[in-house]
């Protein structure tokens, strides 16, 4: 096994802060608190389709959600906000320590890509506004497949991508079932803490479990 694998990071939380859709959550409901919820209903839109074998692309499951959630929650006018949020999905801003762990990285050799379920024209708009595009080799989809992570199509394309073999390639990610499909897919991985999350305990486990990106910088130079 390689120690100096093609780095993939996720993009939505592992890379960007969602924390600043707070205010359209503010808008829309008169609290951000039900970001997290919508976030979480959409992963799980995502992930019953993946299951069943039909596709939702991840665009379609943020405005579902959305819409679930104004009807469970009211007002019925939050769904007027729908445009707004998914047109800041493309201007979230990075996390403090990803430019320059990232940099770091790219600095020492690694070669780095973003794998999202994102569309792939979303993904660049995030990754461009986020100031981070210019660090990455690749910007790999799993629209691109039809089959979004957790599904083995998703990890196996950025392999191909990139041209290394599947085991030489590591996803980062701060999502335990986004960590766990990489490694049942037979990537290498490791888990990103953001906002209190921890790995599944169950299953295989991820080679690193880290605080950030710069301390994943920190870490894969320590060992090449």
């Amino acid at each position: 096994m390689s120690s100096r694998p093609v780095v993939a990071l996720d993009v939505n939380e592992t890379l960007l802060d969602l924390s600043a859709l707070d205010p359209i959550f503010t808008a829309a409901f008169g609290s951000p608190s039900l970001r997290t919820a919508w976030f979480a209903q959409m992963l799980q839109l995502a992930l019953v389709a993946t299951i069943t074998d039909r596709y939702l692309d991840f665009t379609s499951a943020q405005r579902a959600s959305l819409e679930m959630l104004a009807t469970r929650h009211g007002p019925p006018e939050a769904m007027e906000h729908a445009d707004e949020l998914l047109g800041a999905m493309r201007r979230l801003p990075a996390h403090p320590d990803v430019r320059g762990g990232l940099a770091r990285l790219r600095e020492a050799g690694f070669r780095l890509a973003a794998l999202t379920n994102s569309p792939r024209d979303v993904a660049l708009d995030q990754l461009g506004n986020a100031g981070i595009l210019d660090l990455l080799e690749e910007t790999v989809s799993a629209d691109e497949v039809h089959r979004l992570k957790p599904a083995a199509d998703a990890y196996h394309l950025v392999a191909q991508r990139m041209d290394v073999p599947v085991d030489g390639v590591m996803l980062v990610a701060a999502h335990a079932w986004d960590v766990s499909g990489a490694l049942a897919a037979g990537c290498r991985a490791a888990f990103i803490r953001r906002s209190g999350a921890v790995p599944a305990p169950v299953g295989p486990q991820p080679e690193l479990v880290l605080a950030d990106i710069e301390e994943l910088a920190q870490a894969l130079l320590l060992r090449s």
